[in-house]
């Protein structure tokens, strides 16, 4: 099954309306993405707690890092660098962090507010290989963007 974008955007934004609070957006956006694509193993967001520090915020599958340095791994890199990270193969990232050994690709999309703070990052990992298409990034991006432009 593959993401028809244009139905989970309008479901997004519908159960969201109105909301201002980080968790409960986060909460919602991980539920909703997580359950409509098969590639999506692990799909959650990291927060941004303390300077340089990510933390484990909403997410849906099994259990993930509880925090992961800006230094480290694939999350790290996407808040240190405020760029969105698409990871093909994991192994050949250096410094990722396996947080599960099954995991073989990753999405990471920086997530800032409507005042331009980087508030976390929205993780996807996958069980297949290049699971994840530049479509993935650009209209998830998107859809946190446009969620989280008002908070």
């Amino acid at each position: 099954m593959r993401v028809d974008y244009e139905t989970l955007s309008k479901s997004i934004h519908a159960l969201t309306k109105g909301e201002t609070d980080h968790v409960a957006l986060m909460a919602t956006i991980a539920c909703e993405v997580h359950h409509c694509d098969d590639r999506f193993a692990w799909t959650g967001f990291y927060r941004v707690t303390e300077p340089e520090l990510l933390k484990i915020g909403p997410y849906q599958g099994g259990h993930g890092c509880l925090t992961i340095p800006f230094s480290r791994g694939v999350c790290g890199a996407a808040a240190r660098t405020g760029n969105a990270q698409r990871v093909a193969d994991v192994n050949s990232f250096e410094g990722h962090i396996a947080c599960a050994s099954s995991t073989k690709s990753e999405l990471v999309l920086p997530v800032w507010d409507g005042a331009g703070a980087l508030i976390g990052v929205f993780d996807l990992d996958s069980d297949l290989p290049d699971a994840f298409t530049p479509e993935d990034e650009r209209e998830l991006s998107a859809i946190l963007a446009s969620v989280f432009q008002h908070v």
